[in-house]
């Protein structure tokens, strides 16, 4: 039986109920089409969210930053940064506790330059004359525990931070991008720590001020809660403590890292090529580069918080209007310059100490330290 020999009627029915039949064919079929491209989409949406999770969550990159399948970045997990916590606090702890007679001479100076008008070495002298060899350790316990908790967050968080944005930038683009990664990770890492470090400092601070106000830290912290409150008593100087340790340690690991990258060209080498022993003595050489140059960026922040953490000193407004009005009673040259030269000494040793215990330690606790690379040259 032919179409054609089918009434006209039936056979335009026909037609037109095959051109809805394909119409319709051909609906479903872009229907199916559009479900899959939109199943395509969503997948790689939520892949997108995933890396964007790993890469942002700090959590998550903490606990996989070593786990994808690339063996270079294995070593640096959980581990890693827990030895470089721990290395960071005891590198610190150590240094600080070391020069806390200078830190004393240094406070007073800065507290009161017109009794202690001799420089450093009469500070010393002076101090010893009018309260024994035993005052130059006053404060001695805040500044242990408070620097191993703020090394711990500090050298750790660098750590951290740096090896991430490393790993997700890739290591040319990282490699060229490296003064910024040190800059942003310092950042982070002591704002972190400074929020511990505060009331310790403060602590440390009122002790050496006035050695009557309580004989040790156990017995100096809940008297200033009792006498002033939380806030008040710990975290007046929080601003300024930011605004002292933040640019101190962007400087101090910027500098330092450029400092070794230029020793190790100089010297024809590099972390790799060097012994455990040599690398050690490029740090110190480096942080005392680094050291010297973060004491000097940072000390107008540092002699206003030795200031604010005086009783009575830029009167009894707010943390924001004491600050002005010492800074306006100081001048902007003794600001930057009252008591720089004890400074200098004091961080340039301290800051070399620290990188080469920092080392050190990472050492003996079989882990290698992370450095940035040119994957371009055989290293």
């Amino acid at each position: 039986l032919s179409i054609h020999s089918l009434p006209v009627t039936v056979t335009v029915k026909l037609k037109a109920e095959v051109v809805v039949s394909r119409k319709r064919c051909a609906e479903r079929k872009e229907e199916r089409e559009d479900k899959r491209v939109s199943s395509q989409k969503n997948q790689t949406e939520s892949k997108m969210g995933f890396y964007l999770m790993k890469t942002m969550n700090p959590a998550y990159s903490l606990l996989n930053v070593g786990a994808s399948g690339d063996d270079k970045w294995k070593k640096f997990n959980l581990s890693y940064f827990i030895k470089g916590a721990l290395a960071g606090g005891i590198c610190c702890s150590v240094t600080h506790g070391a020069l806390c007679p200078v830190d004393v001479v240094k406070t007073r100076i800065q507290l009161d330059p017109v009794t202690y008008n001799r420089g450093m070495i009469g500070g010393f002298s002076q101090v010893i004359e009018k309260e024994g060899a035993k005052a130059l350790l006053t404060g001695l316990g805040p500044t242990v525990v408070g620097y191993f908790v703020q090394g711990w967050f500090k050298f750790g968080g660098v750590e951290f931070f740096k090896i991430n944005f490393a790993k997700a930038l890739g290591e040319e683009r990282a490699y060229d991008l490296r003064q910024p990664i040190y800059l942003a990770s310092s950042a982070m890492a002591e704002f972190v720590a400074d929020i511990f470090l505060c009331p310790l400092e403060a602590t440390r601070i009122k002790l050496v001020a006035n050695p009557s106000y309580a004989s040790n830290m156990a017995t100096a912290m809940p008297k200033i809660i009792r006498d002033e409150g939380v806030l008040r008593g710990f975290y007046s100087g929080f601003g300024p403590i930011l605004f002292k340790q933040i640019p101190y340690t962007m400087a101090k690991f910027a500098v330092q890292g450029a400092a070794a990258e230029g020793i190790y060209k100089a010297m024809g080498s590099s972390p790799t090529q060097m012994s455990k022993t040599g690398n050690v003595g490029v740090s110190l050489t480096s942080g005392v580069i680094a050291g010297i140059a973060a004491a000097i960026i940072s000390h107008p922040a540092d002699t206003l918080l030795s200031k604010i953490n005086k009783p009575g000193a830029g009167g009894t407004g707010s943390t924001t209007s004491r600050l002005i009005n010492i800074a306006r009673e100081m001048g902007f040259m003794k600001l930057c310059t009252t008591g720089l030269g004890a400074r200098c000494v004091m961080i340039g040793s301290l800051t070399a100490g620290q990188f080469a215990i920092f080392d050190t330690v990472m050492n003996m606790l079989g882990a290698e330290k992370f450095h940035f690379h040119d994957p371009k040259k055989a290293h």
